[in-house]
């Protein structure tokens, strides 16, 4: 379970030994309500009486597991979501007491527990989820959009958007500073228009309207338009970047645009190099309103890449079985370095001979040319197959050698010599 330490999966020879002592059990067998009402009688003949029983069934209602059930108000709809281990929200429905107890469990274990207020079929996510599942169904036998497409759609747009606001508090930002009153009397005739094919929509009478803008304001009115427009924006970028890493999505679109615009290497060899340029990202802040420590070691690794590609320690090379590795990092951290500032990395090699490259990193923030922070790197040129030490090989040898002659010319780094 989320937060937990790990346990240990254990095996019953039959349903009752492993219901015997179980304080929640989970039934999890298929959408059949004939089967699921024979093991949930056999579980009650040997649980505990005060044990949760918990029924996985993405449509049934609490009051149809219940029937014939020997303690009816013991049983209720724990409808969680695959991956389970990962995605927090578990839909509760039954007997008021029942459902208390077990969101507390759940909360226990890092899960966010939905009370739905009335059991109603297929409960609240399903229900959303059909909705869009036949539109996209429609969509496709029609020949309108491809099933890549209508993904494309979900995960380059408006996916993200609900991933971290939902559906009516991104909606409340669409309303402008009126909000979700203003929304409504914006948009609420286009559901009268035959854009879908699920045409049985609510009249949005001043009573409706009313109840959402209410329960709106009650969710977000803490935070004006412009404070949410901040937090949606920071929110998709800490995304994006997260996806960006995986090489996925929307963050295999940045990955394609870095490619396209990737800043040339140095040429000149003789003089200190700049390494790299960036604007400090809002996922790089840490609680005290600067940039991370960790962070510090992404920008000078990512400066010693730029002199490794230099010397065609490229992909190529490393797919070839040779690298280098990081056998040590000595930082230092001078000023503070804080959200949206540009800043560019500043190195020097101290040492380019046989196994050792040897670099000093200056981080210094663009608009004052303040030092921020300062990096003493070794390198270490490996075999990717013993994972051992070794010598550099044919343009690299070459390269890394005219580089180590042309850099130990120049002086000392200042930030070095105080």
């Amino acid at each position: 379970m989320r937060g937990s330490t790990e346990g240990k999966l254990s095996y019953a020879a039959s349903l009752a030994e492993a219901v015997a002592d179980a304080d929640w059990i989970q039934e999890s067998a298929p959408e059949r309500l004939d089967i699921k009402h024979v093991i949930l009688a056999e579980i009650q003949k040997h649980c505990r009486p005060d044990a949760l029983i918990g029924s996985s069934t993405s449509g049934f209602k609490p009051s149809e597991l219940q029937q014939g059930a020997a303690r009816p108000e013991q049983i209720f709809v724990a409808h969680p979501f695959n991956p389970v281990y990962l995605l927090p929200v578990i839909e509760l429905v039954g007997v008021e007491a029942t459902l208390t107890r077990a969101a507390q469990v759940l909360e226990a274990v890092g899960m966010k527990p939905l009370i739905v207020r009335k059991e109603i079929d297929a409960h609240i996510a399903d229900r959303f989820l059909e909705a869009v599942w036949r539109e996209a169904l429609w969509l496709v036998k029609d020949g309108i959009a491809t099933t890549q497409e209508i993904d494309d759609v979900i995960r380059y747009g408006f996916g993200m958007r609900w991933a971290q606001m939902g559906l009516f508090e991104t909606y409340r930002i669409a309303g402008g500073e009126a909000g979700m009153r203003h929304f409504i009397a914006q948009f609420g005739p286009c559901l009268s228009w035959p854009w879908t094919k699920l045409m049985d929509v609510p009249e949005l009478t001043d009573e409706l309207t009313d109840m959402i803008a209410d329960q709106s304001d009650a969710q977000s009115g803490m935070h004006s338009i412009r404070e949410l427009e901040r937090i949606r924006d920071d929110n998709l970028v800490a995304i994006m970047r997260a996806l960006k890493a995986r090489n996925w999505g929307s963050g295999e679109l940045l990955n394609q645009h870095d490619a396209r615009t990737k800043p040339a290497l140095p040429t000149e060899i003789d003089k200190p190099l700049t390494t790299l340029r960036r604007v400090i990202p809002i996922d790089w802040m840490d609680y005290n309103g600067h940039m991370n420590e960790s962070r510090y070691g992404q920008v000078f690794s990512d400066a010693g890449d730029v002199v490794m590609a230099m010397v065609g320690a490229d992909k190529d090379y490393i797919a070839g079985g040779l690298s280098y590795f990081t056998v040590s990092n000595e930082v230092g951290y001078l000023n503070e370095t804080r959200l949206g500032e540009a800043i560019h990395v500043r190195t020097q090699v101290l040492e380019a001979h046989g196994k050792k490259l040897r670099l000093y990193h200056e981080m210094i923030r663009t608009a004052d040319r303040d030092l921020l922070a300062t990096c003493n790197q070794l390198l270490i040129h490996v075999s990717l197959e013993t994972r051992k030490s070794c010598e550099p090989e044919g343009e690299v040898l070459a390269k890394i050698t005219a580089l180590g002659e042309a850099q130990a010319k120049l002086p000392r780094p200042a930030s070095m010599r105080d």
